[in-house]
């Protein structure tokens, strides 16, 4: 991307952006406006902004919501196959904690950043955060705006 490239802030579009296809462009780790550009630059640390399409990704706000989804879909897929194992063959203590955690902790490096792209998508997808169309723009404080006071 050339440094003449304009900084694009939600989109370029001002019409309804598809969850779907966003939340799988971050489950592949890409861009979720273009799909193309890559959103990590390590591990699970994002990139200030797309290279292909100039998407700023700085604004995301993911906090603790990948590692709490990471966890619960690793313990209900890992959890349940562990017990199944231990009720046909009875494996020892030490076997069962090995092969767990060893499934567990891979099971957890595999999502965390599967987890946290998809949850990017959905931000950009619903003009959360930083991802409105404007930089000043939060779709959210215009929402809490109208609610009525009690």
């Amino acid at each position: 991307m050339s440094n003449n490239t304009p900084l694009v802030y939600g989109g370029h579009d001002d019409g309804k952006r598809s969850v779907r296809s966003a939340m799988w462009r971050g489950m592949k780790k890409r861009c979720p406006q273009c799909g193309k550009g890559h959103i990590f630059k390590g591990y699970t640390k994002i990139k200030d902004q797309c290279e292909e399409c100039g998407l700023v990704l700085s604004g995301h706000e993911a906090d603790d919501g990948p590692p709490y989804f990471t966890m619960l879909i690793a313990g209900h897929a890992i959890i349940p196959l562990m017990l199944e194992w231990k009720r046909h063959f009875h494996p020892p203590v030490g076997l069962q904690l090995l092969v767990s955690l060893t499934l567990l902790g891979l099971a957890i490096w595999w999502l965390l950043p599967v987890t946290k792209g998809a949850l990017i998508g959905i931000q950009w997808a619903n003009r959360m955060h930083g991802f409105s169309d404007h930089p000043d723009e939060d779709i959210e404080d215009s929402l809490r705006a109208e609610e009525p006071s009690r």
